[in-house]
């Protein structure tokens, strides 16, 4: 699903650029994780298929040069830069390129892929290629960014509910772990609503409120492992309401969740009635206590 998810965000970010810049043409691929080559994978508007697979090396041609300073890099005359190695005149000159920009994809420090937007014509490229081309792989940076933190979160989820499926750690799911081990459950549980509103992959989303659902019911209170809550809250109030367990102000939960403060009150005043709460302490132990929230 990973692999497949990504080539449509980067099918997505290079059609985007295109349409925003100008160019005719844009194409780029992704490092598989600890390699130093990238492989085109991707391309949008080409007229052949002679960049398709093409592996770039770090420090090799336009895009391993990007690769290796990890900043954009542009060339008017692709063929007649001294500025890069040619190892790839070949395909490039069989796709007919000539002005071409390359903007590396940056994942916390590390070149996790590259961007590239080209014309036929020997043309300097201007600011608003280069601007809709970094707004692209900044696109593509957040995707991966999220999913990184997808993966990583469901991991730790994953655990804990493996964890809590021994018997007699279900008996007391609060020593899984020692001391605060509970908390731990909590903040992955907060941390992966935040992200499952984040995620544009059905697929994906839904695996993760499921994984919220599993941990909100691990220690057997209120609905019971596979019962029905006996409060009918919506997904975007569970929400909100794990923010507000970690102690979140209504403007913290906002900017966690994308909602204005003013939207995030209004979930919480709903909540808070159908908990028939009346402090947001008394409504997160409400929740808690309906297995809404771990």
């Amino acid at each position: 699903m990973g692999d497949v998810a990504e080539a449509v965000e980067m099918q997505a970010a290079l059609l985007g650029m295109r349409r925003a810049c100008g160019l005719p043409v844009a194409f780029g691929g992704l490092l598989p994780a600890g390699e130093r080559r990238l492989r085109i994978a991707e391309l949008s508007g080409a007229a052949t298929r002679a960049l398709h697979g093409l592996v770039v090396a770090t420090g090799s041609g336009l895009g391993g040069r990007a690769m290796a300073l990890a900043r954009p890099c542009a060339v008017t005359d692709y063929h007649a830069s001294r500025h890069i190695s040619h190892e790839y005149d070949v395909a490039v000159a069989a796709e007919g390129l000539r002005a071409v920009l390359a903007v590396p994809v940056v994942v916390r420090r590390k070149v996790r892929g590259v961007l590239y937007a080209a014309l036929r014509e020997a043309t300097p490229l201007g600011d608003r290629a280069l601007d809709a081309a970094v707004a692209a792989a900044r696109d593509v940076e957040q995707a991966l960014a999220v999913r990184e933190e997808v993966r990583r979160l469901s991991a730790a989820a994953r655990e804990v509910l493996v964890r809590e499926a021994s018997p007699r750690e279900a008996a007391a799911p609060e020593a899984m772990a020692g001391p605060g081990a509970w908390e731990r459950v909590r903040d992955t549980h907060s941390d992966l609503r935040a992200l499952a509103s984040r995620v544009t992959d059905p697929g994906l989303r839904e695996e993760l409120v499921a994984l919220c659902g599993r941990l909100a019911t691990a220690t057997g209170s209120g609905a019971g492992r596979g019962g029905r809550l006996p409060v009918a809250l919506t997904p975007r109030e569970v929400d909100v309401l794990a923010c507000v367990a970690g102690g979140a102000t209504n403007a913290a939960a906002g900017q966690r969740l994308g909602l204005r403060p003013e939207t995030v009150k209004g979930y919480l005043r709903s909540a808070m009635r159908k908990l028939g709460a009346r402090t947001r302490l008394e409504a997160v132990v409400a929740a808690r206590r309906a297995g809404a929230l771990p």
